[in-house]
Parts: structure tokens; C-alpha cells; sequence
């Protein structure tokens, strides 16, 4: 059920796409123009979206599905980390092209598909995966990408998630309920979380040559890494672990961290990749590509989680 209702999600969101791709193809917006809905995107919707998931009651239960949602994470990047390892050198894995398969896009696409699917009171678990795997792009991502060592604690702490995912943390553990003016407001923007994101995809792929992209004989072999031989070696894990058991409802919150591992490529590494190398063309290649591939592989590998 969840995989169908998945399915339908991502296709209103390719609709999305689709509509910020024309746009800029009948020259109505240019791919430029996409940078003002992405700073809306990131700087008002999302930051609206994770504190409001915090304005819950802090319960035993609650913990001890955030501890679950954490512990999953951390697992999750470990096997990416081995996986990513062990398939290096056999396939001849670049720096990109590894970045590309550890690091999922978990933040610009699962928050609005878990809203979507779920409901926005199970935001609250993707905070956990974001929790981990910001402080890796920024140590790890960043050492593979340009090659220099150090750890920028200002990019993490200063990151508007983190920033957000703190403040609704604090408000969270501290019992503070937000005015219902202020909530309301907040679910107006938390809406919009899905449009905006997909409709600056699109109109970013709008200023790309999508033909191009689907020539290149690597794309297809990190896509299938990102997409479907990791997710699956993930899905086993998980679901025959036995750490569902560790909180209620803990199937579900299993699921959320699955869905986390199981986006495309991570678009913080396109963005490193401009900044600190020289393969940014490429990477921005494999986050188009994955992007528009997960509309098939991301259904199908919920449903076998599912089964």
C-alpha cells in the first residue's frame, strides 16, 4: 500500500517538475531564476516544516523512536560507507561517483514524501538521518571532493536545517508549545514544501541536456549503485535485524530512514563539486539522471520492504 500511494506521490512531484522544466523550455523563467524559490525553499518552508514536526509531547515512547530513527542512520551510513569501499576500486569508482552513492538527497526529497505519505508528525525521524549525515558532507565529502583535510564545525552549525532541527529540539524537550497563530502559519508554508522543491528541479534540468546525460555509460552505473544495489543490500538489513523492535511503531520509523537511503544523489554534492573541483558538470549529470530515475526504483524497492 505504502509503495502505490509512494508512487503516486512521486508522480504529482514529476508533474511538478515537469511544470518548471516547460516553464523555462517556453522561455516564461530561465534556469537561473530557480536560485529565489530555492532560497524560499530552504530558508522559510523547510526551516517551518522541522520545528513544527517538534511540536509534539515528549513521551518515552518518542525517544525511544528517536534513538531508534538515530541508531538507523548511523547504521545505514556505515554500510554505505563499506559498500561504497568495497565497490571502489572493482568499478572504478571516481571521487564524485562515490560521493554520489553514500550521500542521498534526504533532505530536498524526503521531507516532502514523508509529509505526503505519512503525515507531517513523522518529520520529526528524517531529522535524524539529516543529524548524521550533514557533518559527514562536510568532513568526508568534502576531504573526497577537493582533497584537503579539516572539519568546518561553522558549515554544520550554521546549516539552516541543523539550525532548525536545534530550535524545534529545544522547544521539543523543553515542553514550549508554539502560539496556534504560529503553527498555523507554519503549516501554510509546510505545504509548499513539495511544489517549490520539484519545480526548481525542474527548472534547473531545464538548462541541461537531459539526452546528453542518459549517453554517458557511467551515469547508469551510478545510478544503479545509488538506486537499486545499495537500497536493496540496506533493505535486507533492515528488515531482518530485528531493531523494529526496539520502538513502537519501529517499522515505520525503519521505513523512513529506508526511504532517506533510497533518494538520489545528494545535490550538496553537486554543489561541492562546483565549489571544490572540477567535476561539477558531472555531478549535477548523476543528480539530474538519479532524480529522474527514482520515479521507477524508489516504489519498487518500498514494495519489497513492504512484503
Amino acid at each position: 500500500m505504502i509503495g502505490l500511494l509512494l508512487l503516486n506521490q512521486i508522480a504529482q512531484l514529476f508533474l511538478c517538475i515537469f511544470l518548471g522544466w516547460l516553464s523555462v523550455k517556453c522561455r516564461l523563467l530561465r534556469s537561473e531564476d530557480s536560485r529565489v524559490l530555492s532560497l524560499v525553499t530552504l530558508y522559510l518552508v523547510t526551516p517551518c516544516l522541522i520545528v513544527g514536526a517538534f511540536q509534539i509531547e515528549c513521551t518515552p515512547d518518542m525517544l525511544r523512536g528517536l534513538g531508534l530513527s538515530l541508531g538507523a542512520a548511523v547504521l545505514i551510513h556505515a554500510l554505505l560507507f563499506l559498500m561504497t569501499w568495497i565497490c571502489r576500486r572493482p568499478l572504478h569508482l571516481n571521487a564524485v561517483e562515490q560521493a554520489s552513492v553514500i550521500y542521498s538527497n534526504a533532505g530536498n526529497l524526503i521531507i516532502p514524501i514523508v509529509t505526503a505519505i505519512l503525515g507531517k508528525e513523522w518529520i520529526i525521524f528524517t531529522s535524524m538521518f539529516i543529524i548524521v549525515q550533514l557533518p559527514l558532507l562536510w568532513s568526508h565529502c568534502r576531504f573526497l571532493l577537493s582533497g584537503e583535510g579539516g572539519f568546518s564545525w561553522k558549515k554544520v552549525l550554521l546549516n539552516v536545517n541543523i539550525l532548525s532541527i536545534l530550535v524545534g529540539a529545544a522547544l521539543f524537550f523543553l515542553g514550549i508549545p508554539l502560539p496556534g497563530v504560529v503553527t498555523g502559519a507554519m503549516d501554510s508554508m509546510s505545504a509548499m514544501i513539495g511544489p517549490l522543491s520539484m519545480i526548481v528541479a525542474g527548472m534547473l534540468m531545464g538548462g541541461i541536456d537531459l539526452k546528453h546525460i542518459f549517453t554517458l555509460p557511467s551515469i547508469w552505473k551510478v545510478a544503479a549503485l545509488r538506486l537499486v544495489v545499495f537500497p536493496l543490500a540496506l533493505l535486507a538489513v533492515l528488515k531482518f535485524s530485528g531493531l523494529a523492535a526496539l520502538a513502537p511503531d519501529g517499522e515505520t520509523i525503519l521505513l523512513i530512514s529506508f526511504l532517506a537511503a533510497s533518494t538520489p544523489a545528494a545535490s550538496t554534492v553537486t554543489q561541492m563539486a562546483q565549489v571544490y573541483g572540477p567535476d561539477g558538470t558531472y555531478a549535477g549529470a548523476i543528480n539530474v539522471a538519479t532524480t529522474l530515475l527514482c520515479i521507477i526504483t524508489m516504489p519498487v524497492v518500498i514494495t519489497l520492504y513492504q512484503m
